[in-house]
């Protein structure tokens, strides 16, 4: 998608880049009288093609959204001073699971690190509002959830754990 939408702006930079050199090039010869204002209506009119071409073929669903089914996995998590409360801890391997995201307090950055340490995915979550988020988990074992976002003096305490296991086809919803 990243790729397409690169290609989609290279183009279009291209064409309005040969409107103005054709523009400036233009600029100098005698124009018979109304032929500006007939080539500046012109001008605009195919822009504004270009533009209506231009977002409706970017108008696709976003790579990133949240694909949920009836069957998918969802895991409630609130996020508060200085705490985070996880519905089920006990998350399926190798399928989509969403998280629902929401704080109680502060905004909170809800991050989740493998048994490494390292960064699978983090969202922010702020008062008011129910943030997605979808991963899969592709090893069992222990995962870690951290607060990335500076809640207050116990920020750093703000840890807690779940467990992905082996799916073996039963249904695990949280």
């Amino acid at each position: 998608m990243q790729m397409t939408v690169l290609a989609i702006s290279l183009v279009v930079m291209a064409l309005i880049s040969l409107v103005f050199i054709g523009a400036i090039r233009s600029g100098g010869r005698a124009q018979a009288p109304g032929s500006v204002e007939r080539r500046r209506l012109a001008l605009i009119l195919a822009m504004l093609a270009v533009g209506i071409v231009v977002t409706i073929a970017s108008l696709r669903p976003w790579p990133q959204a949240v694909a949920m089914t009836a069957d998918t996995p969802t895991i409630n998590v609130t996020g508060g001073q200085w705490y985070w409360e996880i519905d089920n801890t006990e998350l399926p391997q190798g399928v989509p699971v969403i998280f629902n995201a929401h704080t109680e307090d502060v905004t909170h950055g809800f991050g989740v690190m493998n048994d490494v340490g390292r960064l699978l995915f983090q969202v922010q979550v702020m008062p008011g509002y129910v943030n997605q988020v979808q991963y899969v988990f592709d090893t069992p074992g222990e995962y870690t959830v951290v607060c990335l976002e500076y809640c207050g003096v116990a920020h750093h305490a703000m840890i807690t754990d779940f467990t992905v296991v082996t799916n073996q086809g039963g249904d695990d919803n949280g």
